[in-house]
């Protein structure tokens, strides 16, 4: 079983590779897919945007069966999105999990524009997906424009992390596992990690 300092530095190496233009060309997906037929044991979960430019199988070179990935907008966590997780970590052995959020996020856009105008309008699912992305940015620094998206897309990422040990007995009372924030670059393609906290 990979441990999750192993599994976080696969996925640094992944990323250098990826910004380096050198994808690792493991096995090929033929030969891939008939080793996966049976089972799967991907060695880190990612609860990423759903947002179309942050693949993270591309984003951390990672090819069929290494990644465990869930994905909904704003990277939110419904009972759905804990329930799968704790299913990669329960029955698949994963011992990492990384909250992947990136720069310029709509869905934290969307809620910063609604703290902003209250009765701006938006869809009711819209609106439900921006109250569940609230509660992350409401101590945000006065900053304003690109700096303040900025902090609040990292601010949503740690408030996601935490939300996912508040919200699990099963991934709070783990040891060996290890939940952490990271965003993505649009402009660059780096993966940053992000602190525990602003006190880390």
């Amino acid at each position: 079983m990979t441990t999750a300092a192993e599994a976080l530095q696969r996925l640094i190496d992944g990323n250098q590779r990826f910004l380096a233009g050198a994808p690792s060309g493991v096995l090929s997906e033929v030969a891939k897919r008939e080793a996966l037929k049976d089972g799967q044991a991907p060695f880190a979960v990612i609860l990423g945007c759903a947002d179309s430019r942050v693949s993270p199988e591309l984003v951390f070179d990672q090819g069929l069966g290494e990644l465990f990935v869930v994905r909904t907008a704003g990277h939110v966590a419904t009972p759905v999105e804990l329930g799968s997780i704790e299913y990669a970590v329960e029955h698949l052995g994963a011992r990492l999990i990384v909250v992947l959020g990136h720069s310029s996020c709509g869905a934290v856009q969307a809620t910063l524009g609604a703290m902003e105008d209250p009765e701006g309008e938006a869809t009711p699912n819209i609106s439900e997906l921006i109250e569940h992305i609230r509660p992350g940015l409401t101590s945000l620094e006065s900053a304003a424009g690109a700096e303040r998206l900025t902090e609040a897309v990292s601010a949503n990422v740690r408030a996601t992390v935490e939300g996912l040990s508040a919200g699990s007995d099963v991934l709070r009372e783990r040891g060996d596992l290890v939940i952490m924030g990271a965003v993505y670059s649009l402009e660059t393609g780096a993966v940053e990690l992000l602190p525990a906290s602003d006190d880390a």
